[in-house]
């Protein structure tokens, strides 16, 4: 029996471009669970769903790759 391959989990990179002083606090929230802490700081996340949807109200925040 052959084993089923795991599809490569796709990651998307995400820089915080903008400062979150003086933002909501929902939006600080967000910065903080992407994993971002301070200015010009980049991660890699996993291209999901909560992910996407904390990228798409932040993205004013962001520069976003891949």
């Amino acid at each position: 029996m052959a084993k089923a391959k795991k599809a490569a989990a796709t990651t998307v990179k995400v820089t915080l471009v903008k400062s979150v002083i003086g933002r909501i606090e929902s939006h600080r929230a967000c910065v903080r669970g992407l994993g971002l802490r301070h200015l010009n700081d980049s991660v890699e996340v996993l291209d999901t769903p909560a992910n996407r949807g904390m990228i798409n109200k932040v993205g004013y925040l962001l520069k976003v790759e891949g």
